[in-house]
């Protein structure tokens, strides 16, 4: 017996429907999801220059693992030009998500980028302040009036000014030279700068013996920046599952790499950066790893996060001041930790960096 015409035009017009909803859907889930990292990279095939847990997901391809079986490619950008760059990449709508540091992420959404923070990438990063050998600066105060480099719009920009600001200056007080981390160490080797404010990296400078290191932040945690991971508000709001999948990855990157156990192949990883093993065991010296690779919103990150945005308008970095609870997306996390039974795995901490009770 035949199907009667209206029931074959039924189906027909069911048929279509549904292959063009499949199609609609096929539509919004991405070919690639693109992240952006704040830094020139290493090697072949590049590797991050950072010391979080981003470096340990982009080595161990643990973002591509979740994405595997749903065809989705995961695509790397480094910008030489750090934190500017990736702003600039972010306002053209090219990436999906961004590692950079507090300074850059508050400036770009005090400029009107919408993002969003997912989670903390890397806390109590030191600055250090480094001079030629034979420099007379022995202490900051000696640097008024000389010319010291760094890189303007980056996350070294809050520590240095938080560090002349202590030293009764501020970037007016010295002649400040706006260079990136690569020419200013040249310029540094060359003697074409009296000093260079940077992170960790530049002390290979030291092991070279051609330079000598002044201060660093390490017994002021106030005054250390942290790396954030970003998410543009449209690809989170059209991409929530996708976006807490992101997250949960790199909340398994975060509990590797914290694990003290971990600690000599962690180092290692973080070397593939070009920045060496020594050089990272110096820098979380006498600190566990899970203190500083910690992802959570506790009151001490959420603090520096607070403090980052009043000191960038204070220091007139940024134009326009923002509330830090209208920025951060602590639901992601919390759901991936809750899914990988990882709630307890990390210490919290005070809004001065003191551990809280457990």
């Amino acid at each position: 017996m035949r199907p009667l015409p209206f029931l074959r035009r039924q189906s027909a017009a069911l048929a279509c429907a549904l292959l063009a909803f499949a199609s609609y859907a096929l539509a919004q889930v991405p070919q690639a999801i693109r992240i952006g990292i704040a830094n020139a990279p290493s090697g072949n095939p590049p590797r991050l220059s950072s010391g979080s847990a981003m470096a340990i997901a982009n080595v161990r391809g643990l973002i591509e693992e979740e994405f595997r079986a749903d065809g989705i490619k995961v695509e790397w950008y480094f910008f030489k030009g750090t934190g500017p760059a990736v702003n600039e990449a972010l306002t053209n709508h090219q990436l999906d998500f961004a590692l950079q540091g507090d300074l850059p992420s508050i400036i770009g959404r005090a400029n009107g980028l919408k993002t969003r923070v997912l989670l903390i990438l890397g806390s109590r990063t030191n600055a250090y302040l480094l001079v030629p050998p034979q420099s007379p600066v022995r202490a900051v105060a000696d640097i008024r009036g000389k010319r010291i480099a760094f890189s303007k719009g980056t996350m070294t920009q809050l520590p240095v000014n938080r560090i002349l600001e202590a030293n009764g200056m501020s970037e007016r007080d010295i002649r400040a030279v706006n260079l990136d981390t690569g020419s200013a160490q040249a310029a540094l080797v060359n003697q074409d700068i009296d000093g260079l404010f940077g992170g960790a990296a530049l002390l290979k400078l030291r092991d070279q013996g051609v330079a000598r290191v002044v201060y660093s932040t390490k017994t002021a945690p106030t005054f250390t920046g942290q790396s954030v991971m970003l998410v543009t508000e449209s690809f989170a709001d059209k991409h929530s599952r996708l976006t807490q999948r992101t997250v949960k990855a790199l909340a398994r990157a975060a509990q590797w790499a914290s694990d003290d156990a971990n600690r000599e192949e962690v180092f290692r990883i973080w070397a593939l950066g070009g920045t060496p093993a020594s050089v990272w065991r110096e820098e979380f010296e006498g600190t566990p790893l899970a203190v500083r690779l910690s992802p959570r919103f506790d009151p001490f990150a959420v603090a520096r996060l607070r403090d980052a945005v009043a000191d960038a308008y204070r220091f007139r970095l940024i134009r326009k001041h923002f509330e830090v609870s209208q920025w951060i997306a602590p639901a992601y996390l919390e759901a991936a930790l809750k899914e990988l039974k990882l709630e307890q795995a990390w210490p919290q901490f005070d809004t001065s960096g003191k551990p809280l009770a457990p």
